[in-house]
């Protein structure tokens, strides 16, 4: 009998800091960077396996007088493209001396035992 704790692949809880929703594996919050459990084994690996995709970019108004408004959005589809999660990540306003530059990652973990 082992008494090791297998975990489900996909398996989420709540950070306790920051109460995003995170995997269970996981030893540190992607949002906060909190450490999330206590007495993970050394070998379990806090860092993503790899990067699946990342994007950058920024943006600027092109003209002095022009304000921009802008919602940055992330939403996860399916392979049928159903919709399953979105979310606003950050709102806000630019005028013409201003910039954001924004990124998005897909970080992959390979659950340690798998």
């Amino acid at each position: 009998m082992s008494t090791v704790n297998q975990r489900t692949p996909g398996k989420t809880r709540s950070c306790p800091h920051c109460r995003a929703t995170i995997l269970e594996s996981a030893n540190v919050c992607p949002g906060c960077r909190h450490h999330v459990r206590s007495g993970a084994s050394s070998t379990e690996s806090v860092f993503p396996s790899f990067t699946a995709l990342k994007v950058d970019g920024t943006i600027k108004p092109p003209a002095a007088d022009q304000v921009w408004e802008y919602s940055m959005v992330v939403s996860i589809r399916n392979e049928r493209g159903e919709e399953v999660a979105r979310q606003i990540v950050g709102v806000g306003a630019l005028v013409a001396s201003e910039t954001r530059t924004f990124t998005l990652a897909v970080e992959v973990f390979k659950p340690e035992g798998r």
